[in-house]
């Protein structure tokens, strides 16, 4: 049993026969704890929910075709008559009378470990202990899963995943692994292959030999700059404590501290790789248990893949690499909804994998995240001439349905127009019947605090972070993905910036107007042609850092006089605005680089109150008193914007008057 799961939980082992096309591999299943959601209070016709913890047991078989994509599993140190085992955290949440579910599971590949995505979409605490929110899906029936595919996820309450180390011949196999990171506030040490300050991310490997000369430390201003190599005696594997210097394998000193504003990357040797590319099987064979498995923990009909940002890239990654199907040839995932993902993929499936490896502006730079292909059709390399698309590996019949959403900070952030248009930068993309891309216009990566305020830390921006909020999409996004797998009822067509309407831009076209006291950015994240050494396409990175090649176009959504994204899903604040939302958000200067744009945020920035403060700031943008007669005049314009966005499906009904309620507090705060 999980240790963490505290000691005197009752310990149900669920045993799944050896019959393995009615399970999907499961081996058996371990229940922890089950609990009744709010002491067994009802939800609309779903009735009561309960709520399960434990963990699952899975066997995957090496000589199996849809297992050949995972890398090092033939090295496996537990392999036994060709099936390689692994486990996995999960947590559920189902009607506790499964004939009053609605047949739907939302599996949730959880950001970092962490299950989020029923207090995202619902509100109240995620573990449901004491408030559930509005309990949209619970009173809608719906089953929610989240299950543990990270290796190295860390932190309280996270769920992981357990999978073998691989061994070449009982040899231990060693390689190279990379870290950066740009520090805001002067450190005497950094957590060693953390991501950011530690507090997201994973724990990644320790150093395996601290003396190595093929460990280095380098420095640099930014992304594309030179880097500089800080001497190895300035230098060591240790962190101070109780005031004293000592050896460690997961922390860096550097004489005179860590200065703020500079990106610091590491290299160093490692050893005993983690078969990580089974967090995809995990997914793929839980996905089929609980459709086919004759005593599954969360039964269903239909099950739905749900990924944020990392989690994103990773079912974007897992189309890319064929684990649609299951080991028997059926359909795994019958929908998958990527949100935030970019153009991305990510490092899941290789050896020595970094899942918390990302793509930010000044740190987790020239992973192998942003690469070719982007589209999930077919395209070509201008440069290097080959072919492909997310969806090559994927069998007749089992391709699900896909919603790839993005903020506007992805346009900026995570090279997100790459993934509908053509490599060259010069054409829109063609893109398949069963996808649409989907761009929620003004929203950053994750939704802001209302009202405004400035991010914290590392995330400390020039400006107010962007507040809309992404709860109301998400839910008419799970109810039209429902509709278009249940009874084949077609969602909203695609929207995003386009090329052929002068929406998509290159930067250097990008019209944002001279706001006073606003810096806008000079660049955004690039993907770029990246060699990591000859075997890296099989799983092996053997070049640390690659070599870099030229870099993809970047374009970016081109804004109105107001500073505002013209195309895309837009909610009222954007058709009906009260200030700019910028998809972007400059650093602070108190925390170094201030011409480089923070991590995730965009920018809120308030209109004019009046005509005289225009003037008065020479503001560009009509001022609030100038566009609307008074309160009751903007909320009908509202209104009716809000209306047609509950006509196009963007926004469900049963919605319509929590958003006029926030239509009521936006005004109060921007006339405040």
């Amino acid at each position: 049993m999980n240790p963490r799961r505290g000691i005197g939980l009752l310990l149900i082992s669920l045993l799944c026969t050896a019959a393995a096309p009615l399970n999907a591999k499961v081996v058996r299943v371990e229940v922890t704890s089950r609990t009744d959601v709010l002491n067994g209070q009802p939800f609309g016709g779903a009735g009561s929910y309960e709520r399960i913890v434990g963990r699952v047991y899975f066997s995957v078989s090496v000589a199996n075709a849809h297992n050949q994509r995972i890398v090092d599993l033939d090295k496996a140190v537990n392999l036994k008559d060709g099936e390689v085992g692994f486990s996995a955290d999960f947590v559920a949440v189902r009607p506790k009378d499964p004939s009053k579910s609605n047949g739907s599971l939302l599996l949730e590949v959880p950001n970092r470990g962490r299950a989020r995505i029923i207090g995202i979409v619902d509100g109240g605490t995620w573990d449901l202990a004491n408030d559930a929110g509005d309990a949209w899906l619970l009173r809608n029936g719906y089953t929610v899963v989240s299950l543990g595919w990270q290796w190295d996820a860390t932190g309280k309450d996270a769920l992981r995943f357990y999978a073998p180390i691989a061994k070449e011949n009982g040899k231990t196999i060693t390689g190279l692994l990379r870290g950066d990171l740009m520090p805001w506030k002067p450190m005497d040490e950094i957590p060693l292959g953390h991501l950011i300050t530690g507090e997201i991310g994973g724990t990644e490997y320790p150093v395996a030999t601290p003396e190595d000369p093929r460990n280095v430390l380098t420095v640099r201003e930014s992304r594309n700059a030179t880097r500089t190599i800080i001497p190895r005696s300035d230098w060591q594997f240790a962190q101070t404590v109780n005031g004293k210097l000592t050896a460690s394998d997961r922390h860096i000193h550097l004489k005179g501290g860590f200065r703020p504003g500079k990106i610091y990357e590491y290299v160093y040797v490692v050893a005993d790789p983690v078969v990580a590319g089974l967090g995809f099987a995990a997914v793929r064979d839980f996905a089929s248990y609980a459709k086919h498995g004759s005593d599954a923990v969360a039964p269903a009909a239909r099950v739905f893949g749900e990924g944020i940002s990392q989690n994103g890239r990773f079912l974007r990654d897992f189309l890319y690499q064929g684990f649609h199907a299951d080991e028997d040839g059926r359909i795994a995932l019958d929908g998958v909804l990527a949100h935030v993902a970019g153009a991305g993929r990510g490092s899941f499936n290789y050896r020595f994998s970094q899942p918390s490896r990302d793509a930010q502006p000044t740190s987790s730079v020239f992973f192998p995240t942003d690469i070719f292909p982007f589209t999930d059709q077919p395209e070509i390399d201008p440069v290097t001439q080959d072919k492909g698309g997310l969806l090559d590996g994927s069998a007749s019949g089992t391709v699900p349905k896909i919603f790839f959403s993005n903020t506007s900070y992805e346009y900026w952030g995570r090279s997100a127009a790459l993934i509908h248009v053509t490599a060259d930068g010069k054409r829109d993309a063609t893109i398949s019947p069963n996808v649409r891309i989907y761009h929620f216009t003004g929203l950053q990566h994750f939704s802001g605090p209302f009202p405004p305020v400035k991010g914290k830390g590392d995330l400390f921006g020039q400006q107010p972070q962007s507040p809309l909020p992404i709860r109301y999409f998400w839910r008419a996004m799970i109810t039209n993905m429902d509709a278009w797998v249940r009874s084949n009822t077609p969602p909203p067509e695609s929207s995003y910036p386009k090329i052929s309407d002068r929406t998509l831009v290159p930067i250097e076209e990008y019209a944002f107007p001279l706001i006073p006291g606003v810096n806008k950015p000079r660049e955004a994240n690039e993907a770029w042609h990246l060699d990591f050494g000859p075997n890296w396409r099989d799983g092996i990175l053997s070049f640390q850092p690659p070599k870099v090649g030229e870099r993809f176009p970047v374009l970016v959504p081109q804004v109105d006089t107001d500073g505002n994204e013209r195309d895309g899903v837009r909610l009222p604040e954007i058709t009906v605005p009260l200030a700019t939302y910028a998809s972007w958000n400059l650093r602070d200067p108190s925390i170094g680089a201030p011409e480089q744009r923070v991590a995730f945020e965009a920018s809120y920035i308030p209109f004019p109150k009046t005509a005289a403060d225009r003037e008065k700031m020479r503001d560009p943008r009509k001022a609030i008193a100038e566009r609307y007669t008074n309160r009751e005049d903007y909320l009908d314009r509202y209104t009716r914007a809000l209306d047609e966005l509950v006509k196009q499906r963007w926004i469900l009904q049963q919605d319509r008057e929590a958003l006029l309620h926030r239509a009521g507090q936006e005004w109060d705060e921007a006339a405040r």
